[in-house]
């Protein structure tokens, strides 16, 4: 081999070496890209709310759920053709005992036919959480994960992937509960109560404990704050999120033009109230809906139809009491 053939491979296996080099260079860029894209993406859901207080629900809400762990033959079979009641419970995502603790208790009624339970979360940007949910809806089934950031801020979207989520899967439902993972729910009690409005074929209600003529928090250092340049006035009447109960011919209606309305972080105010009213949907107060937290004798627990403020070590007692 010449020096001349031996100097041209040198510069040949240079030019390969550079080629691989900026090959691989490029694929990390468009890697980090792609994870910097969904950052940010996810984090726009905050973002936009803070920097515009008049921006549509639309703006801010992605449809679809991750349903792959999910065991909708289970939570609502056949669209809800036998369920009665559907209870969606709003949860953490760093809430695994709060869950269990349901799951062991009063969410012991999802084994009946005609009672549907699951659990209402988004998603979260640490990869470590996101495998140990996956995790956890692959053993019990009963999670539905909306594609929306896991906040505070976001309860209101959270509430609305619930309303899609029974809309496409669950249509036929007779009346669906929305709760808290820190709730206590008398099963029994509630399903007696539906029952009865039933045998009155009751339309476009949502049922709970109605909050009238409430005025919009203007403390900054409030969780429950609302500036007056996003809300005027007072609420519409609302029912309090803890626990509410609408009847299944409404959820549709909720869904659809909650994403036409200006988004409020407060989600019983916005759902039951601004949009609900929009409709002409009714509000009707129901006394056994305590939604705060109250002496737990054995009188109170049965006579309730929800309880607030239940941590995961009173669910067991709270349950016992009911059953005795």
């Amino acid at each position: 081999m010449t020096a001349g053939n031996s100097r041209n491979l040198r510069i040949l296996s240079w030019v390969v070496s550079i080629i691989i080099f900026m090959n691989i260079f490029i694929y990390a860029l468009i890697w980090m890209n792609e994870d910097e894209d969904e950052t940010q993406f996810s984090y726009s859901l905050q973002s936009v709310k803070i920097s515009n207080p008049f921006t549509e629900t639309k703006h801010l809400y992605e449809t679809g759920h991750q349903n792959v762990d999910l065991d909708i033959a289970h939570v609502c079979p056949l669209n809800g053709l036998t369920t009665i009641l559907l209870i969606l419970i709003s949860s953490a995502l760093s809430h695994e005992r709060q869950r269990m603790a349901i799951r062991q208790t009063w969410g012991h009624y999802a084994a009946r036919r005609d009672v549907g339970i699951a659990f209402v979360l988004g998603r979260s940007l640490n990869e470590t959480e996101n495998k140990a949910l996956k995790w956890e809806n692959y053993l019990y089934g009963d999670m539905i994960r909306g594609n929306f950031i896991d906040s505070y801020e976001n309860l209101t979207l959270k509430t609305i992937s619930s309303l899609e989520w029974t809309e496409k899967h669950c249509n036929r439902a007779k009346y669906i509960l929305k709760t808290d993972d820190d709730m206590f729910i008398n099963v029994p009690k509630l399903f007696n109560f539906v029952e009865e409005q039933l045998k009155h074929n009751v339309k476009r209600t949502i049922f709970g404990r109605l909050a009238k003529k409430w005025s919009p928090v203007r403390n900054k250092e409030s969780k429950y704050y609302v500036s007056p340049a996003q809300y005027r006035g007072v609420y519409p009447d609302f029912t309090t999120g803890p626990a509410y109960l609408m009847t299944g011919d409404i959820v549709n209606d909720l869904y659809v033009n909650a994403l036409k309305i200006i988004y409020l972080k407060l989600e019983d105010a916005f759902i039951t109230g601004i949009v609900a009213q929009s409709l002409d949907i009714k509000r009707v107060h129901v006394n056994e809906f305590r939604n705060t937290r109250i002496y737990l004798t054995t009188r109170n627990i049965k006579n309730s139809i929800s309880i607030h403020r239940i941590s995961c070590s009173e669910q067991l007692k709270v349950w016992q009491k009911q059953n005795e």
